[in-house]
């Protein structure tokens, strides 16, 4: 049957315009129950849909067998519940999944998993399209009621379809938290429950009340009442504000080391006001991390600087707003005008960005209280109010805990318990808690991703071998670090007979196993890399690919990419030629194995012939590299050696860099670097490349403080940084030497480091500063590393059409699509990051947890109004030592932030200052355990 929807849509030009669409009615659509014979056999595909006989939990207020009917808002409020593998036996209307659609992507993701499991019974019903439950709007009904009236109508029609099953009678509840929505079903005779209602009657699950959302938050405020915090201005009024530039529009970057404190960075071009602060309570006003939010800008008289203050909300009394006001003029210390910034309130919410928080629970001091707070992991999140009969299990745990929202009365967000992790300290859970704070991507790849995996046994076929060049005679090997199991590059070295070198980078053929628009190329592109943990490796590609068919292990034979360079014996390009190829790797060398070959004055195999050949281009290549002006830079890397029973680290020390690790470096760069030129002569609109921005002078200021010091002393004169440009930085950190203070040239290479900017992706078409700086190269892009990093794949893709060896997409060559990949690539590389480091910080925990108290040489990095930073050479690790402790007087402190130096006592601490600390584990909080390091020397 066929009917016509119309609507009326305004276009860019302003005019309305009246829409009509045809809209198919069918008969034919099941209703997913197995029992039934009445519907036509449910089509094939993921998902069981509704059983014959309802399982689940046990309900008092309903007993007999039955199906569940959610309407949208409860779907996209109580998804926690909905989740638990007790409610099974769903049913989900197309007009709550469209809705669900439209208000929340996250949501709408976790409901089609919940459809695909077939352990959950969940059934989506195609209510528009089927002729007894399709409706038309009426004359002044808004969409709203429209949806709410098609979904009392499902209902019914529902429970008189099902009616008709001989064998039993199965009812359908409506789920509504909507008063009016569940007061009109109830006199249509429809069964209605809130969740509420609902959950509390499940007999045999108690603990489900506790993963209530909070929607309401009447009888959730403080008893006192008392109004704390100013009201948000309404959406509608915020964009007006916005657009006539009274508002400002940005995301809410929260400070972890002062809870009083946070950044607004502004969205758009404009230069100035780029980046707002905000101070105290009332001007934070319920923003959270990463919340989008409206600001309005503070007179000039009231802007204020970034604070040097480390302020951690630790209290439990969550009434104690007098203290909040004393921690608040703390911060309001004089200042030099030169330090002040443009300084803002939060006046409105845009969009809120709140996930599931992982932390721990701050039981309350009241015996039988339901009502506690929960202490977040990361410092950035405000602490949460919920409720839960189970304190006593949960605390000690790790648990996952849900916003559910922010009254104006309220010190604290409200939320609800969503799931247990495990116990704090354990080190799966931990490695768990961190994953999820990180938003790594880590589940198992589903059935779906691995049926596109190749069947095993895998050969190399005919058609494999089109467009391909067999390499298979070459002596090609790889040089990776110890246990590495995903090779994702080889190299070769020959004489040629003109007295040239071949030079040949191959980079596994990854491409060639993950075709545009499957299931495993959509899941590649989510993860976008590959995450390196101490113990343990999130695969971005499944272990199949990433360590054996495209792992390019020695002796066997594997498809590559390879890039293949003519040279002189100065290391000077002539030809350079791409083809997709086979190779068979003649040894998987360890950085270590092929240093002690080309230093070996016994062997003189093919293999050590070519190390020695790359090695030597390699240091030309370098040298040519620094010469243009491409930086060193430093980062203290750390690396564990583990116990092998335990898997506990026992030692603890920086990572040792061989020359073979820069070998291979270089290499990798001046392919990427080849590739990056071939892809966009070819592409010019729509290249995957990597560009590092030069910082702006201001990122230079710690620099320029510590250096302004230390040239007030004879031995430092010669001491300057110039930051002009990449050359001229490089050259004057080259020429940084004390030869009173070895240390000094590492440590200015480690503050150097923290004054750049993040290195991203971006589409060629979409952008015109191209520059790498760390690198002083005119263009960059990444192809070398397709196992781990999901942009060498485009890249591969790019330039296999490039060279004719594979055939284009749409996606491909769109440029709109590719800025939209890189966004997400550029924020799971960053995430990436942060966990490796959190879990070098976790294992540092573990190490020192068996050490007691280590005595260490250290040197102060940076200087803060009540503590300072160190870095402890021999660990790579780096810790902040605090001045005030509690149950301690309070030692006299005077900060200096023209030098920046801290007086203590009458001890006074600059920047690059060696020290000696005790380093400790501090366990006393059992969620933030951390290292504690307290100064022995100079003693204060």
């Amino acid at each position: 049957m066929l009917t016509s929807r119309t609507f009326l849509k305004r276009t860019r030009a302003g005019a309305v315009v009246k829409v009509v669409r045809e809209h198919y009615l069918r008969e034919d659509i099941p209703c997913g129950a197995a029992a039934c014979r009445l519907c036509p056999p449910r089509p094939a595909g993921p998902g069981t849909g509704l059983e014959a006989q309802p399982s689940g939990a046990a309900s008092s207020l309903c007993p007999g067998p039955h199906y569940l009917l959610p309407d949208t808002n409860l779907l996209l409020h109580q998804i926690d519940i909905l989740e638990d593998p007790v409610i099974k036996n769903v049913i989900v209307l197309q007009t709550v999944l469209q809705e669900v659609k439209n208000r929340s992507a996250p949501v709408y993701k976790r409901i089609r998993d919940m459809i695909q499991n077939p352990e959950k019974h969940f059934y989506s019903f195609t209510n528009e399209h089927h002729r007894e439950t399709y409706i038309e709007q009426k004359q002044g009904e808004s969409s709203n009621d429209r949806n709410d009236r098609a979904i009392r109508v499902a209902v019914k029609w529902y429970n008189e379809h099902l009616k008709k099953i001989e064998d039993e009678e199965i009812q359908v509840i409506l789920l509504t938290n909507d008063r009016i929505n569940k007061e009109k079903a109830l006199e249509e005779g429809i069964t209605a429950y809130t969740c509420e209602e609902y959950i509390k009657s499940l007999v045999a699950n108690p603990e489900l009340v506790d993963r209530l959302a909070c929607i309401s938050d009447e009888g959730k405020e403080i008893e006192s009442g008392k109004i704390i915090f100013p009201e948000h201005i309404p959406l509608s009024k915020l964009q007006q504000g916005i657009k006539s530039g009274i508002y400002l529009q940005g995301t809410y970057r929260a400070s972890r080391d002062n809870y009083l404190e946070a950044t607004v960075w502004v969205h758009g071009d404009a230069e100035e006001n780029k980046e707002i602060i905000i101070q105290g309570m009332k001007h934070l006003n319920r923003a959270v991390h990463e919340d989008i939010v409206a600001v309005e800008l503070l007179a000039k008289d009231e802007w204020v600087a970034p604070s040097s203050v480390v302020l951690h909300d630790d209290g439990q009394n969550e009434d104690d707003i007098e203290n909040e006001e004393e921690k608040e003029n703390i911060l309001k210390t004089s200042v030099n005008k030169d330090m002040l910034r443009p300084t803002g309130k939060v006046v409105g919410i845009i969009k809120r960005n709140w996930r599931p928080f992982c932390g721990m629970l701050s039981k309350s001091q009241i015996k039988e209280a339901r009502r506690h707070l929960f202490t977040p992991a990361d410092r950035r999140i405000p602490r949460i109010r919920i409720e839960t009969r189970q304190a006593d299990t949960l605390e000690g745990q790790r648990i996952i805990v849900a916003i559910d929202g922010w009254p104006r009365n309220s010190r604290y967000p409200n939320g609800h318990f969503v799931k247990n992790l495990g116990s704090a300290g354990d080190k799966e859970t931990e490695t768990e808690v961190l994953l999820l704070e990180h938003d790594v991507p880590h589940q198992a790849f589903s059935q779906n991703v691995l049926s596109f995996l190749p069947k095993m046994p895998w050969t190399i076929t005919e058609q494999d071998m089109k467009y391909r060049e067999d390499l298979r005679h070459l002596h090609v090997c790889s040089v990776d670090p110890p246990g590495c199991t995903d090779i994702d590059d080889a190299l070769h070295c020959r004489e040629l007979e003109n007295g040239n070198i071949e030079v040949g980078v191959h980079i596994a053929d990854v491409s060639h196993f993950i075709r545009p628009g499957n299931a495993l190329d959509e899941e590649s592109a989510k993860r976008g890399t590959t995450v390196y943990l101490c113990e343990k490796r999130i695969d971005m590609v499944p272990e199949l690919l990433s360590s054996n068919l495209c792992s390019l292990r020695s002796n066997v034979d594997r498809l590559a990419f390879s890039c293949i360079w003519e040279m002189n014996h100065k290391a000077e390009i002539i030809k350079t030629r791409f083809t997709k190829s086979i190779i068979n790797s003649k040894a998987s060398l360890t950085y270590a194995e092929a240093q002690l070959r080309i230093d070996s004055a016994t062997m003189n195999d093919e293999i050590t012939t070519s190390l020695r050949g790359l090695n030597k281009l390699a240091k030309i290549l370098k040298k040519k590299r620094i010469d243009n002006g491409a930086l060193t830079l430093s980062s203290p890397e750390v690396r564990f050696h583990m116990d092998s029973e335990t898997h506990d680290p026992i030692d603890l020390q920086t990572k040792e860099l061989k020359e073979t690790n820069s070998m291979v470096e270089e290499f990798m760069l001046l392919a990427n670097v080849s590739v990056a030129q071939k892809i966009y002569e070819e592409f010019p609109e729509f290249a995957l490349l990597r560009k590092h921005p030069a910082p702006p002078p201001s990122n230079y200021d710690i620099l320029y403080l510590t250096i302004f010091f230390y040239f007030l002393f004879p031995s430092f004169q010669n001491l300057e940084i110039k930051t002009d440009s990449a050359k001229a930085l490089a050259e004057s950190l080259d020429k940084a030497e004390s030869p009173t203070f070895p240390y000094l040239n590492t440590l200015l290479r480690i503050l150097t480091t923290r004054c750049m900017m993040q290195a991203v992706y971006f589409c060629s078409g979409m952008d015109n500063d191209f520059h790498h700086y760390g690198l002083a190269s005119p263009i960059y892009t990444h192809f070398t590393s397709p196992i781990r990093r999901y942009a060498d794949i485009i890249v591969h893709r790019l330039l296999a059409v490039a060279v004719g060896a594979d055939s284009t997409y749409p996606e491909l060559t769109d440029k709109h699509k590719l800025a939209e990949m890189c966004k997400n690539l550029n924020y799971r590389h960053k995430m990436a990051q942060y966990a490796q480091r959190a879990s070098v910080a976790f294992h540092t925990q573990l190490f020192f947890k068996s050490k007691g108290v280590v005595n260490e040489d250290a040197y102060i990095l940076f200087v803060r109004k009540n503590a300072v930073v160190v870095l402890i050479p021999k660990y790579g690790l780096e810790g902040t030592v605090f001045f005030e402790e509690k149950d301690k007087p309070t030692p006299r402190l005077d900060y200096n932030h023209e030098e920046p130096s801290l007086t203590v006592e009458d001890t006074t601490l600059r920047v690059f200052d060696q020290v000696k600390v005790n380093v400790m584990l501090d366990a006393s909080n059992i969620q933030h355990q951390k290292i504690r390091m307290v100064l022995v020397e100079p003693k204060v």
